[in-house]
């Protein structure tokens, strides 16, 4: 058998299967993240896999404050690349998206309930400490001035680029 027989075959066979998720339209579903708790009313969830929780779009950012964009998912300036596979038509897998970002996730499907942590890109310790990484920069004379020459004093530090 040809490659290209056994390719569009074996394309055939998996369109065929049925897919595993399933729609929970009109169950009422909680999810909690940060101090907030979001009630949803239609959701996918996979029955193989009970953490696995696929949210429309449209409720992303009442869930977590995240809204998918063409750059990927994005919160405020933060913008995580995703997967095509994490979408599929109006939905987002919330669940491999919490995966990605290194959040931790809960769940509990016979009561339909999702828990997810804080993301550590957003709420790291780098954001509590509030101060800048060190870098040098040379002056206006070649002399390289670090910003920790500057600690303990206000500094302002104007940066440009020509895209």
């Amino acid at each position: 058998m040809r490659r290209r027989d056994f390719l569009r075959i074996t394309g055939a066979a998996a369109a065929l299967v049925p897919s595993q998720l399933t729609a929970q339209s009109g169950a009422r579903t909680t999810v909690l993240f940060d101090d907030r708790s979001t009630t949803i009313d239609k959701v996918l969830t996979d029955p193989k896999d009970t953490q696995a929780l696929w949210v429309r779009k449209a409720d992303l950012p009442r869930i977590n404050g995240f809204a998918i964009k063409p750059q990927g998912a994005c919160r405020d300036d933060v913008c995580i690349p995703i997967p095509k596979d994490m979408t599929r038509g109006e939905y987002f897998h919330l669940s491999a998206f919490a995966r990605k970002v290194g959040q931790s996730v809960v769940a509990d499907s016979s009561f339909r309930v999702w828990s997810f942590g804080e993301i550590p890109a957003i709420h790291g310790a780098y954001l509590s400490s509030r101060l800048a990484p060190d870098f040098g920069v040379p002056d206006r004379k070649g002399r390289v001035v670090q910003l920790s020459d500057f600690r303990g004093r206000k500094v302002l530090v104007v940066t440009w680029a020509s895209w």
